[in-house]
């Protein structure tokens, strides 16, 4: 499975988000999950599986639970795919900001003229 199809899902991409901030037991995500989707508990597990299978996120035992952690390698290569397309369209909204500016500071101008 390619990076981009573990991402392309919402579940995946939120249990993602829920761990950018810190290691999470697997019982925390699975409220959070199922409250935001409305998805059962196996169903986050399903998606913990793929995430943890694709290198997304580890998984460690602590007592009875599971705790997961991102894992930054395979978000690095999503980024480096990404990298191509940005490098072609950032200079085309610095130059739409650029653009914008003067057409403000120009209506500016054009009322404290009036």
């Amino acid at each position: 499975m390619h990076a981009l199809d573990v991402l392309g899902d919402p579940v995946r991409r939120r249990l993602l988000e829920l761990l950018a901030d810190g290691e999470q037991p697997a019982g925390a995500l699975g409220v959070t999950v199922s409250a935001e989707f409305g998805i059962s508990q196996p169903g986050v597990s399903q998606h913990l599986k793929v995430l943890r299978e694709q290198g997304f996120v580890a998984a460690r035992s602590e007592g009875t639970r599971r705790v997961y952690a991102v894992r930054t390698a395979p978000l690095r290569e999503a980024d480096e795919w990404f990298a191509r397309f940005r490098a072609f369209w950032e200079p085309h909204f610095d130059a739409l900001a650029t653009e914008i500016a003067r057409g403000k500071r120009d209506r500016r101008h054009e009322q404290e003229e009036s």
